[in-house]
């Protein structure tokens, strides 16, 4: 891991945020609150290290374009919300972050684990890489023959090499903090929506990435269940984490979200401060989105 800081090796990933401790961190929430309404954008300190810088990215499946020559930065500590109509071409640039689709165009940075279109990396770099943008999907992906325990303890232990002993002791803690203590032993079919994607978020943690990756992470949940997510989710932001939500709750987004990226046709059309965007957007596509999916 590249030195993130002068004198010595400190890692701004899940490890150290999710144990900072409270007088470093702003008052957070309980994982069961319902805190949608509260704005913590506008209490962050100051973003300098860039985490995540993409370059003319471009990605077509056979003719059709989805990603367009787009180019984009996240900094250390700061959360980016995309967002824009369905078929923008969202999703596909997000897992272009950590390369599970590889880019027929330009440069994707990592906190310093770079990648060249065109190039081949070796398996190294690239699972370096990827180590460094943990991810969560729409549709949860947890093995359904596993236990919430087991599916957050497996990848420790293959990619990290961590014991079994060691992942499960991370894990416990991780699904503690995502409320899910009494569900370690229960298998992903007999826990809610909710619960399966906070163990999902748990997962990627699990093995301390630099920033998270956030595909519709809410999409597939009945509005309550997707409270629980969102909660989960701001907690981490108050604890610093550096975060990219491919999101449709304008109003997470609002409260949240230091920037927003507006994408539409596989461009990022307009990009600014959160609130400015949302409330005030400048492109006529932009508004004709934002009229018909932010309650004024």
């Amino acid at each position: 891991m590249a030195d993130a800081a002068a004198g010595g090796d400190y890692r701004r990933g899940a490890a150290d945020v999710m144990k900072r401790p409270a007088e470093q961190s702003r008052t957070r929430p309980d994982a069961g609150s319902n805190t949608a309404g509260t704005d913590i954008s506008q209490d962050r300190q100051p973003h300098t290290k860039r985490f995540v810088r993409l370059s003319g990215i471009r990605k077509s499946f056979g003719d059709h374009v989805v990603v367009d020559d787009v180019s984009l930065e996240v900094r250390e500590g700061e959360v980016l919300a995309i967002v824009g109509p369905s078929g923008a071409g969202k999703s596909t640039l997000l897992r272009c972050v950590n390369l599970l689709e590889v880019p027929d165009a330009g440069r994707v940075e990592v906190h310093g684990h770079l990648y060249e279109a065109g190039t081949r990396p070796n398996m190294a770099a690239l699972g370096a890489l990827r180590r460094s943008a943990g991810m969560v999907f729409q549709s949860f992906n947890l093995f359904p023959h596993l236990t919430v325990l087991e599916n957050v303890s497996l990848a420790q232990r293959r990619v990290l090499g961590r014991s079994r002993h060691e992942a499960d002791a991370r894990s416990l803690e991780l699904l503690r903090q995502v409320g899910l203590s009494d569900k370690v032993n229960t298998f992903p079919l007999r826990c809610s929506g909710g619960q399966q994607q906070r163990a999902a978020i748990a997962r990627a943690l699990a093995l301390d990435p630099d920033v998270m990756l956030f595909d519709e992470p809410t999409s597939a949940l009945d509005p309550e269940l997707g409270v629980e997510v969102l909660n989960v989710m701001r907690q981490l932001v108050e604890r610093g984490m550096t975060m990219m939500v491919v999101t449709h709750e304008m109003g997470f987004a609002k409260s949240v979200a230091d920037s927003v990226a507006v994408m539409a046709d596989g461009r990022i059309i307009e990009e600014g401060p959160a609130r400015q965007v949302l409330e005030s957007p400048e492109h006529p596509r932009s508004r004709t989105f934002l009229q018909a999916v932010v309650d004024r």
